[in-house]
């Protein structure tokens, strides 16, 4: 494929037939020639086989029906605020499907990298650190013309599933409308100094977020669990929890979150 909408939208775009993983594979290529990798390089394929969700769990689909996106990005700005990127692209992703599936009210953010369809999963987001810190790629998934059978999970939905499926689903126009939404959020957090507030990135992800207002589990490493009412998202982009019977404040930096119903 030629992604020609997609390479204006991006210094260096790379399509692979197949590959592994397309995060690995751009972790591997900007460590080892990083010259040649610079801010918002993307590497792509419609055909990913050890595809990686949260937690290592594998996230596969046949050839050809789904999007494996990776985009280095190279801030200026404090590591310490790497923590917002991947809800920046899970924004950026959230954006996408709403706009490929106009009418819909029911779309947005899990966090910490999921996006929705109702309650059904049409995207992940993963990122990784450069070995060195000097940028993060951040990787993601899109299932576009899967059917029922084909995906992975129960809990998952495609764009063919959502949409009128007579319709033909178009990879560039989908993969340029993710980078134009993507570079929009980035640079604007670039310019902010790596400010959520300031950038107003925090308030966009926020009002985006599904999970805010709903009584959630939170599975965090280790196995410890802490169940209450998601509140916010607070200036690191950690999700802050009521914790069920005290009310006291804890909040989750990485873990699983667990929906279990709106809190009223």
């Amino acid at each position: 494929m030629e992604f020609l909408l997609s390479r204006l939208q991006a210094p260096k775009l790379v399509y692979v037939e197949q590959t592994g993983s397309t995060n690995s594979d751009l972790v591997s290529s900007a460590t080892r020639h990083p010259s040649d990798f610079e801010h918002f390089s993307v590497l792509v394929t419609d055909n990913q086989t050890a595809g990686r969700g949260r937690s290592g769990r594998e996230w596969v689909a046949p050839p050809g029906v789904s999007l494996a996106v990776s985009v280095l990005l190279r801030p200026s700005f404090s590591p310490t605020q790497f923590g917002w990127l991947p809800l920046l692209a899970g924004l950026a992703m959230s954006r996408t499907v709403s706009n490929l599936l106009p009418g819909r009210t029911d779309i947005g953010l899990k966090w910490p990298n999921d996006v929705l369809v109702g309650n059904q999963k049409i995207s992940g987001v993963l990122s990784e650190l450069l070995p060195d810190l000097s940028g993060v790629v951040i990787g993601a998934g899109l299932n576009v013309s899967q059917t029922h059978e084909q995906l992975p999970v129960e809990m998952a939905t495609s764009l063919r599933l959502q949409a009128d499926q007579e319709t033909e689903i178009n990879l560039d126009a989908v993969l340029a409308a993710y980078l134009d939404e993507l570079r929009e959020l980035s640079d604007a957090f670039e310019q902010a100094g790596g400010d959520a507030a300031a950038s107003g990135l925090r308030e966009l992800v926020s009002q985006n977020c599904l999970t805010i207002g709903c009584n959630v589990r939170a599975i965090m490493p280790g196995d410890t669990e802490v169940t209450g009412k998601a509140i916010t998202i607070d200036e690191s982009g950690r999700l802050v929890i009521a914790t069920d019977g005290t009310g006291q404040l804890t909040a989750i930096a990485a873990g699983d979150i667990v929906h279990l119903r709106l809190a009223s």
